[in-house]
């Protein structure tokens, strides 16, 4: 009883730990102390198999508590330790795995190093006293699978490799791969890879086969970084779990396909678009990770200061005609909709989106997926939409010409009419919609506005530093030097980014009202660089200098801004 005091005491100190660093919040806090009377796991347990908090936020809280020191991956010994002193059904029942034998005694990683009687036990079989390690369980279950299960571990690299014969070796191969993947150390492990990523701020999960090894690589803020890979004769099971989870068809490794898994992470509601790809050594999977309670809903936080955002609320409160948003795939088009949207849904209105796919859930919004294999096309969806009486509709992309008639046949009829376009800026995308067939006509009465941005690399906070540029390279890239000396920032590197120097993303962008004179040129069939000169001349601030004002008022780098209009 005294033992159990003691554990329950240890406990609550960790949870105030966790409260205390931001890892926690009270309210999941109490959930899983009232789930925790009615059922035998250990707090620190429920904590992270209900992802309201990391194996490693845990184990660090645990750490300064008791004063134990974590086990890290590279202390795991590269052959058991005391083979035959423990057996191997006992170190896994247990979840201790030993490290080294030292002058000391029997260092020992423990996945619940506040369990006494096992330590005793432990130094009964051993004779050795036991030096406690707190291990992480997806370490403590890769070490093991490695040093304790190698037929296993072979097995599994057996069914990621071997070619497949009849039904019968299907099915067998099958069902293989099932067991594999419900086994918990392949639960865990891919768990820890959704966690890391999101301690990471990613925003993707690569994970793809090579001939000798998986590689991990998570994007963040917009650019790859690989991280440590799993262990090899693992990502057969890695990758079946992954699929199991998606709900796909674990059999099917010759046809890419899509799927999307909803799952809580440290307390934090995701969806993840989980996408297959066959390759060479196995399936390639991507993981896009939605965080559903982070959606941006206000302009002035993804990019827009008030000298772009008054004229662009000006169209975006019109109350018909088409307003687009443009750009290459990942440059924020659908986030930045999904603002405005926000910004217009009103109890009065009634607001429709055609999506492929739906990234996000929103509140008042009749939402729409198109499924081409059904004859659900962008196209179809928008006939059907205009008899249901809507205010505002947002369509994802305008792919084809009939698509792009049929939201402009919406505009003309007092619609509303958001959309996106794949180009490199504003004023090549209403070329575009010439190119595409759209009459000029029907173009300069229905468009009012077009948003093009990037985005780029927001400095960190807590490691950028100012730098002076010369005055003749101030000149040759356009920086203001209207208030004295040009002056840049730079982020040098630090814990809180990964020692990258930048910390989250933000939109560069131009905007480009069509006025009566652009709408003179688009009747005159004018180049897209006769329209930007026009535009240009009429005060629209292009997206390279937008990028160089955030620039020099320290939100990015040169670098970033050179990094993403180069091709403008």
């Amino acid at each position: 009883m005294i033992i159990e005091i003691e554990r329950k005491e240890v406990e609550r100190q960790v949870a105030a730990r966790l409260i205390a660093g931001g890892k926690l919040d009270q309210a999941a806090l109490d959930r899983v102390l009232r789930l925790q009377s009615s059922n035998a796991d250990r707090l620190e347990a429920l904590l992270v198999k209900l992802g309201l908090a990391s194996e490693r936020d845990v184990a660090e809280a645990l750490s300064r508590e008791i004063d134990l020191a974590i086990a890290e991956p590279p202390e795991y010994p590269e052959a058991p330790v005391i083979e035959g002193r423990l057996t191997n059904q006992f170190i896994r029942h247990w979840s201790i795995l030993p490290l080294v034998e030292n002058e000391d005694g029997l260092v020992v990683a423990m996945v619940d190093p506040l369990d006494r009687y096992v330590r005793q036990a432990v130094e009964m079989a051993s004779g050795r006293p036991v030096v406690p390690r707190i291990a992480l369980p997806s370490d403590f279950d890769a070490a093991y699978a490695r040093l304790y299960e190698p037929q296993k571990s072979a097995h599994a690299h057996a069914a990621a490799t071997e070619e497949i014969g009849g039904d019968e070796d299907l099915l067998e191969d099958v069902d293989r791969l099932r067991d594999l993947a419900s086994e918990v150390p392949v639960i865990r492990l891919v768990n820890q890879l959704i966690t890391r990523a999101v301690e990471s701020r990613a925003s993707d999960i690569h994970i793809e086969p090579l001939q000798n090894r998986l590689v991990v690589r998570y994007r963040i803020d917009g650019l790859l970084r690989e991280f440590a890979s799993p262990p090899t004769q693992l990502r057969a099971a890695i990758i079946s779990r992954v699929k199991i989870m998606a709900k796909l068809n674990i059999a099917e490794r010759r046809l890419p396909q899509d799927g999307r898994i909803r799952l809580a992470v440290q307390g934090r509601e995701f969806d993840l678009r989980v996408s297959t790809m066959p390759t060479l050594h196995g399936e390639s999977v991507v993981m896009r990770l939605l965080d559903r309670g982070s959606l941006a809903v206000d302009l002035s936080s993804l990019g827009f200061d008030q000298t772009m955002l008054d004229p662009f609320l000006a169209v975006l409160h019109r109350p018909q005609g088409i307003l687009l948003v443009t750009g290459p795939t990942g440059s924020g088009k659908t986030t930045t909709l999904y603002a405005c949207l926000n910004r217009l849904n009103l109890p009065e209105r009634k607001l429709f989106t055609v999506e492929d796919p739906i990234e996000y859930q929103l509140e008042g919004v009749n939402q729409i997926q198109v499924k081409p294999q059904i004859g659900l096309t962008f196209a179809h969806v928008l006939r059907s939409i205009l008899r249901q009486d809507p205010d505002i509709i947002m369509v994802g992309e305008m792919r084809d010409l009939e698509t792009a008639q049929i939201a402009v046949q919406a505009a003309l009829t007092g619609h509303l009419v958001l959309s996106t376009l794949h180009t490199n800026s504003a004023a090549a995308t209403v070329t575009r919609l010439l190119d595409m067939g759209v009459e000029d006509y029907l173009v300069t009465s229905t468009v009012n506005g077009v948003l093009a941005q990037r985005l780029v690399r927001k400095l960190c906070s807590h490691c950028r530093e100012p730098y002076r540029v010369l005055p003749a390279l101030a000149d040759e890239i356009g920086l203001d030097t209207a208030a004295g000396e040009a002056v840049l920032y730079r982020g040098k590197g630090c814990e809180q980014c990964l020692g990258s120097g930048y910390f989250g993303r933000v939109a560069v962008l131009e905007f480009l009202p069509l006025t009566d004179e652009l709408r003179a040129l688009v009747h005159a069939r004018a180049t897209a660089q006769k329209i930007q000169d026009a535009a240009t001349a009429a005060g629209m601030i292009s997206m390279y200098h937008d990028g160089l004002r955030k620039a020099q008022q320290g939100v990015t780098s040169l670098d970033e801004v050179i990094r993403v209009t180069r091709e403008i």
